[in-house]
């Protein structure tokens, strides 16, 4: 591939967000929310917080073009926490409401479906483990009632329920079809086998001692958390990143893009038995996993990032990067020249615009159903220009997830490609920041495009620098939902490929 010989000039650091603080009471909720949607924001966090006197919810809503923010904050009586929903002007809203009911007992009045969504119906009533105060984990209860699914009933309809224990080595979730003839009726997933308290576990943690929690959230998106993470701590003390350091963020996030995509791309062809072309992506990610082991010391990126900066190794060279996303793309193209990959991915498992929208999904499920964000471009840690360039689709189908894939990886290379030239402009700049502890309570928010799409992380600071809260949405939280609608009218045996074509984490989902 030819690069171009003007050496590109340094980046810029973006205007630091317009954040907005709104104290409001709750029969106010409603009207400020929906006016801000009206405005272009959308929900990207909804957090509870005991602060021992009172609870206080926080919803983050933000916009782009310029990077806005706005938190809506709420107090609430601990003896009667009380809010009316949100539930039927926000999909998302809903599930964060459903959320902090089971966690923190804040009751969320006329909610459309009022059931447990974190804690399954063995959790005793009354315990919500992340109030203060709360007694140790207590007996589990066995009513011996079944989960309460959707019944779908007619002639010849009947269910098929698969896990929560699979085959793989992946996380539990139970799946539960009604199937008619091989045809998918409805899907109903039920997740949070494995809620491990992430959030809790911060808290009394320092700043720094957050970070190797951070990047274990999700082991496949060490960058991702981790930047957002870091991000939300620099907000909160008002430290500014060198641009050095912001750049070579912007490399760690696309090294993890690039071996992440390599590996979806084959696991697809694996689930139609083209497993010769998954083979070669075990190989080409094997290729990636070794140069991430050299630029930081770890195969999964872990170690780079911390508050303040962020320090590597090396750097890949332009050249070897073009010599690994050449041999994915060749693989990529024999996929596309298969006619049993492209009979199985056409119009299989579509997700159109509309609910797409209306679940509010993110990352490369929201951009192949022709959803146009990019928390790079959207809401930027670093400027990043015309080198990012967004790939949209707008068929929905397992194909336009895997092209998406597919163009990201090539589009990963060439901002790669513009940001190694940047920093090497930069080669005696610093990369880190000191940081000063904080005099008083602090909070901040982090974003970050990661692989799977837009993380969002938001904490709390004590006045001794110690953690407070923090409050962590991954991607999957948004998508998981749009897994069920896409299969209407999918086959059974295409389960596993629309599934993956998804790829999203349990391990994100269930904190």
């Amino acid at each position: 591939m030819a690069i171009d010989p003007t050496p590109a000039r340094p980046a810029a650091l973006p205007a630091p967000p317009h954040h907005e603080y709104i104290d409001i009471r709750a029969d106010e909720l409603v009207s400020r929310f929906t006016a801000l949607r009206d405005q272009g924001y959308r929900l990207a966090l909804a957090a509870a917080h005991d602060d021992g006197t009172a609870l206080r919810v926080v919803y983050l809503l933000v916009a782009p073009a310029p990077d806005r923010r706005v938190e809506l904050v709420i107090r609430l009586d601990p003896n009667d926490p009380q809010l009316p929903t949100l539930a039927r002007h926000s999909f998302p809203a809903g599930r964060f409401e459903r959320e902090m009911q089971d966690l923190f007992g804040i009751q969320v009045f006329d909610h459309p479906f009022p059931h447990r969504l974190v804690l399954h119906q063995h959790w005793p009533e009354g315990w919500y483990p992340m109030r203060q105060g709360a007694l140790p984990t207590p007996s589990m209860l066995d009513t011996g009632e079944p989960y309460p699914f959707l019944t779908v009933e007619g002639p010849g309809v009947y269910e098929i329920p698969v896990g929560p224990v699979h085959a793989g080595l992946i996380e539990p979730g139970h799946f539960r079809f009604s199937v008619l003839g091989e045809t998918i009726l409805n899907m109903k997933a039920r997740l949070w086998f494995v809620h491990k308290g992430i959030e809790r576990l911060f808290q009394t943690r320092t700043a720094l001692a957050g970070v190797e929690l951070a990047e274990r959230i999700s082991g496949d998106t060490a960058v991702g958390h981790n930047l957002a993470y870091c991000l939300a701590v620099e907000e909160a003390l008002r430290c500014q990143v060198p641009l050095a350091g912001q750049l070579l963020r912007a490399v760690l996030l696309e090294l993890e893009r690039l071996y992440n995509h390599t590996n979806d791309i084959g696991a697809l062809c694996n689930d139609v038995a083209y497993s010769i072309i998954y083979s070669h992506a075990l190989r080409i990610r094997e290729q990636l996993l070794r140069l991430n082991q050299r630029v930081t010391g770890h195969r999964l990126l872990r170690g780079a990032i911390v508050p303040g900066g962020t320090s590597v190794h090396t750097l890949p060279t332009i050249g070897e990067l073009e010599h690994i996303v050449d041999d994915a793309t060749e693989i990529s193209q024999l996929a596309l020249e298969n006619s049993t990959v492209v009979d199985r991915f056409t119009r299989t498992a579509v997700l159109d615009h509309q609910t797409a929208t209306d679940l509010g999904t993110l990352g490369p499920v929201a951009r192949a159903s022709g959803i146009d964000i990019d928390a790079r471009r959207d809401h930027p840690f670093v400027t990043l220009g015309h080198a990012l360039r967004t790939q949209l689709r707008d068929e929905g189908d397992v194909m336009a997830r895997f092209a998406i894939r597919v163009q990201e990886i090539d589009a990963s290379l060439s901002l790669l490609r513009s940001l190694l030239e940047q920093l090497d402009q930069l080669r005696d700049a610093p990369t880190l920041a000191r940081i000063e502890p904080p005099t008083n309570t602090r909070s901040g928010v982090g974003i970050a495009e990661a692989w799977r799409g837009t993380i969002v992380h938001r904490i709390e600071l004590a006045a001794d620098g110690t953690l407070t809260r923090v409050k962590v949405v991954d991607p999957s939280f948004f998508n998981w939902p749009a897994l069920s609608p896409s299969l209407h009218d999918t086959i059974v045996p295409d389960f596993p490929l629309a599934n993956k074509s998804f790829n999203l984490s349990y391990a994100g989902n269930d904190l």
